[in-house]
């Protein structure tokens, strides 16, 4: 390890002693009750597992675009299981971009931890961080993120959220401190709740159609109409690489001039989208500071099926700049069944669900689109943005916000 970085890592210490709230040492000191109530309030038949733990470590991180490029970024990294006292040594530098996926059941209780393990790269700055569940009817205030009206997390400090669900759909993630700056550094990421529908008895009538056990829907529909047999999560967003330079080397942030050179799915540019592999962040900049590359790009956009199976495309964006539309090859239209995490019924139950080939969504929107194979015939097909600009790796064609759909033969 060079020298610079262990006087980055002393500084960054010192930081958490004198600026971190709690004790001088920090607070990293996460929380979970247990599950011991007896009952079963998320319809899986047990009545002792309701109660589900996730820990999130925010800080900074690193890494490349599809064309190579390195960039510094913000964002979350999954530390559950790791022993309070590692948190720091483990959640440091640790950023994944797209943030770690986040799956839960209607009707369980979350207990979310988020530990705010400061910037290895940029020890000078406090930035304060939050976790905020964009959509979700939060009944209190005070876990819902937003500065305003909640907590924030000061470095080497722990902050557990409380969640109990009462709703499904497709929902999304992130940090909402000076959201603008942080979504466009990555603390952004895939969020859904699993409907209570998925656990009915198996034979259950739903209006004419028939549940069986490992049947999954989108939502509780109460007709069979959200059935799906396989589901991707596709998050769009953007960087704009002289803001993550900018970002890197302390220089004036250039808010206003803010343009996204990567459209991405899942944290990704093609070809990287249908590479299932987890990806590895490499750069000079990191052999300047003593850092190993890093696993920093976990999910890919590789999306597969059987003829004749209905895919569930869970779409959603939290790009800080542009709208993004998107379509596909397939040649069949996608019906659109949900939209802000709500099912698209009116108030009177009429269905309003729609067919569509191309689907648009700004910042903070969610769509969920199923797509039935039966008549498509086996093969690879494209899935791309329809805004060509953002076909590209920034000066590099052929890339950007564009994944495969594999459609194999039953």
């Amino acid at each position: 390890m060079r020298r610079r970085n262990i006087e980055y890592i002393i500084l960054l210490l010192v930081a958490v002693m004198l600026f971190g709230p709690g004790r001088a040492y920090g607070d990293i000191n996460s929380q979970f009750v247990p599950d011991t109530d007896g009952i079963d309030t998320d319809g899986d038949g047990n009545p002792n597992n309701d109660h589900v733990f996730v820990h999130l470590a925010a800080g900074d991180g690193a890494t490349n675009m599809a064309d190579g490029k390195f960039q510094y970024i913000f964002s979350f990294a999954d530390v559950t299981g790791v022993p309070d006292n590692m948190v720091m040594h483990v959640g440091m530098f640790a950023a994944d971009f797209s943030a770690p996926t986040l799956v839960f059941k209607e009707g369980q209780i979350v207990f979310l931890s988020l530990s705010n393990v400061g910037m290895m790269l940029r020890p000078d700055l406090f930035d304060p961080h939050t976790v905020h569940f964009h959509g979700f009817p939060q009944a209190a205030a005070v876990f819902d993120g937003v500065p305003a009206s909640s907590i924030s997390i000061n470095m080497g400090s722990t902050l557990t959220y409380y969640y109990k669900l009462v709703e499904p759909g497709t929902f999304m993630y992130h940090c909402h401190v000076e959201a603008t700056e942080h979504m466009q550094m990555g603390m952004l990421g895939n969020l859904y709740v699993l409907p209570k529908q998925n656990n009915l008895p198996d034979g259950t009538d739903l209006n004419g159609f028939t549940h069986h056990t490992g049947y999954k829907y989108v939502y509780n529909d109460g007709d069979g109409s959200t059935y799906y047999d396989v589901e991707y999560p596709l998050q769009f967003s953007g960087f704009d690489p002289a803001f993550h330079d900018a970002s890197l080397t302390v220089q004036p942030l250039p808010f206003a001039a803010m343009e996204d050179k990567y459209a991405m799915l899942n944290g990704r540019g093609y070809p990287d989208t249908v590479n299932t592999a987890v990806l590895w962040t490499s750069g000079s900049e990191l052999a300047e500071y003593g850092v190993e590359s890093t696993p920093s790009r976990k999910i890919h956009s590789f999306i597969t099926g059987v003829q004749g199976q209905k895919i569930l495309l869970r779409l959603s964006s939290l790009s800080t700049v542009h709208f993004f539309t998107i379509t596909t090859t397939l040649g069949v239209p996608g019906k659109v069944v949900g939209q802000g995490a709500r099912l698209l019924r009116g108030p009177d139950g009429k269905d309003t669900s729609y067919m569509a080939s191309s689907f648009t969504l700004g910042g903070g929107e969610a769509k969920d689109v199923i797509f039935d194979t039966t008549d498509v015939a086996p093969g690879t097909y494209a899935l791309y943005t329809t805004n060509l600009n953002f076909l590209s790796n920034d000066k590099e064609d052929y890339g950007g916000m564009m994944t495969e759909i594999v459609i194999s033969a039953p």
